[in-house]
């Protein structure tokens, strides 16, 4: 285990969700920041640059693919690993998820073993500096 904890940050508007992905992410050592809507987590992306990002697309405010298309317009974000885990599962939601710039895109409900799999391959894919 590296000194430098990980960062993830849950954007995920049901708190029972977001409270469930944190946990998966805590009892695998991470650092977990929660946000429940679009809007300010996008300036929170930018604070913390966290190392990985768990990221619904259906939000109250603003969709989960314009966080995607913000983050890709920004250098310093748009090498940031998101993981979509959203409800919309047909291929093509899935398609648009991983257009816009998901590194993987899951499917709820998600078990604990395929997030904790889909964390460690994006953050192997995408080394930090």
């Amino acid at each position: 285990m590296t000194a430098h904890q990980k960062t993830v940050m849950i954007i995920e508007d049901e708190p029972d969700a977001a409270e469930l992905f944190g946990e998966m992410m805590r009892v695998n050592g991470f650092r977990v920041i929660k946000m429940f809507s679009s809007t300010p987590a996008i300036p929170m992306i930018a604070q913390e640059k966290p190392d990985v990002i768990l990221l619904d697309i259906m939000m109250p405010d603003i969709s989960g693919l314009e966080v995607l298309r913000f983050m890709q317009r920004e250098p310093e974000l748009a090498k940031i690993p998101v993981i979509v885990v959203s409800a919309k599962s047909m291929p093509s939601d899935i398609k648009s998820g991983l257009e816009a710039g998901a590194a993987m895109y899951l499917t709820k409900p998600v078990g604990f073993q395929d997030l904790k799999n889909a964390v460690e391959k994006v953050l192997n894919n995408h080394p930090t500096a």
